[in-house]
């Protein structure tokens, strides 16, 4: 895998609720210069990030519902929609967790509808990942295979396009390789997005290899340069 294939599939991540103006200026110069495949920003800077990126070929992300996804669904929904008519081509949704810690598919599904319905009368072709704080589920649970399984299924019958792993911000952990291949393994034509405690080029490929679309990460420069270190070319854990 080379620099560039790494980098198209980094969503470059700065979503400290402290960053500054220009902190996310230079993320956005980051992920332009070395062509990421999204800059995934809180909500409020939708309106000053998206502009920067047209024409670039770098998608504008952000989070809806982050980092506890506690909002009811209502209000998810209007938040997805004034991010999307601000300039966001993609969104994270953060799952009410109750639903999934308790396998609670239908619940899951009618709020993630409610969300992808909202968003898409907008704009049809918005990307709307969902994420499942899988550490949490993981941890909770006494059967992994089966919560990861129906976080999937409600994740693709509600329409989404991915399921991810973490918000990063929970204190049950992020992603991990296990649960990445579990929800390639369930996900039946869902993209996977590992996200949260990706600091490194192994871990980054290791994701990769288990299964991983997309890598949500705010060491993106660091890995890449880890990348370019090795020159240019990694091969992934398990590939010959």
């Amino acid at each position: 895998m080379t620099s560039t294939e790494l980098a198209r599939r980094i969503d470059h991540t700065i979503l400290r609720p402290d960053a500054q103006a220009h902190e996310v200026h230079q993320v956005v110069t980051e992920a332009v210069t070395h062509d990421f495949a999204s800059v995934c920003v809180a909500p409020a800077w939708v309106g000053k990030v998206s502009p920067m990126l047209a024409g670039t070929g770098v998608a504008c992300c952000t989070v809806i519902g982050f980092p506890n996804g506690t909002n009811r669904p209502t209000v998810k929904a209007i938040e997805a929609t004034a991010a999307v008519k601000e300039g966001a081509t993609e969104i994270d949704v953060v799952a009410f967790l109750p639903f999934l810690i308790n396998c609670d598919v239908d619940s899951a599904k009618r709020e993630l509808t409610e969300i992808v319905r909202a968003a898409r009368a907008v704009r049809p072709d918005v990307t709307v990942k969902v994420i499942a704080e899988s550490a949490l589920l993981v941890k909770l649970s006494s059967d992994t295979d089966r919560v990861i399984e129906a976080a999937c299924r409600a994740v693709r019958e509600s329409g989404c396009d991915y399921i991810k792993t973490s918000t990063g911000f929970h204190p049950a952990g992020g992603a991990s390789v296990d649960v990445v291949r579990r929800m390639k393994k369930y996900g039946e034509g869902l993209l996977v997005k590992a996200s949260g405690g990706i600091r490194d080029l192994a871990t980054a490929l290791a994701m990769i290899d288990a299964g991983a679309d997309r890598l949500g990460m705010s060491a993106s420069i660091s890995v890449i340069n880890e990348l370019a270190g090795a020159s240019g070319v990694a091969t992934l854990p398990g590939t010959y």
